[in-house]
C-alpha cells in the first residue's frame, strides 16, 4: 500500500520526543510520525488476472497524481496546524485507544476530499470519515488516554506544506516526492 504523506516539520519531532516518556501507559508509542492525507491500495493484477509487480504501481501512481496535484484548482502550499492532543476511542483497525495530535487545515481537507473522488476512499478511514493527526501512542487503558490528554496541552504548531510525499509501506520509506507548485 502506498500513502500520500505531509512531510512533518521539526517542531513536530522535537513536541513528540518530549511527550514520548508520559505515553508510557500505552502498549505502543510512535517512532515515526506521519500525517497521512490519502492511502492508496496497491494493485497487483493486470485486467487478464496476471500478476505485475508492485514497483510498477509507483510510476502510476505517480502519473496519476501529478495531474491532480498540479491543477491549477489545486493550492500551491496547504496551511496546516497541530492544535492539541486527543484521541479515538474506537478507532477503525488495530488496537485503542490511539492518542494522536489533533490537525486542522481546511485545505488539506479540501485536498483529501478531492483525491478520494479521483481514487476510491478507504471505508472507514477516508472520505467522510478522515480525521487528520498525527499518531503518538495506541493500546492500553482508555482512561488513561482522558487522563493523558486532559494532564497535557500543547503550544499550537503552524506550517506551510508545498511539497507531499508518496510513502511506500513495502519498504517503509518514502519512494517519492511531488511537488504542489511545479505548474
Amino acid at each position: 500500500m502506498f500513502s500520500l504523506n505531509i512531510p512533518l516539520p521539526p517542531k513536530i519531532s522535537q513536541l513528540t520526543s518530549s511527550l514520548h516518556a508520559e505515553l508510557m501507559a500505552f502498549d505502543n508509542r510512535r517512532e515515526r510520525q506521519t500525517l497521512v492525507l490519502k492511502r492508496f491500495e496497491t494493485d497487483t493484477t493486470t485486467p487478464r488476472g496476471g500478476q505485475i509487480s508492485a514497483d510498477i504501481s509507483l510510476p502510476v501512481l505517480r502519473e496519476r497524481l501529478r495531474p491532480i496535484l498540479t491543477s491549477s484548482t489545486t493550492p500551491n502550499q496547504i496551511e496546516v496546524s497541530i492544535t492539541g492532543i486527543d484521541f479515538f476511542e474506537n478507532p477503525p483497525g488495530g488496537t485503542a485507544p490511539v492518542v494522536y495530535l489533533a490537525v486542522e487545515s481546511q485545505s488539506l481537507m479540501t485536498l483529501h476530499n478531492y483525491l478520494c473522488k479521483s481514487f476510491d476512499a478507504i471505508a472507514g478511514l477516508e472520505g467522510s470519515d478522515y480525521v487528520p493527526h498525527v499518531t503518538l501512542a495506541r493500546g492500553g487503558e482508555t482512561a488513561d488516554a482522558v487522563q493523558f490528554i486532559k494532564q497535557r496541552s500543547i503550544d499550537p504548531i503552524k506550517w506551510s506544506v508545498n511539497t507531499l510525499q508518496i510513502w511506500d509501506n513495502r519498504y517503509r520509506e518514502n519512494a517519492a516526492q511531488i511537488n504542489l507548485s511545479a505548474r
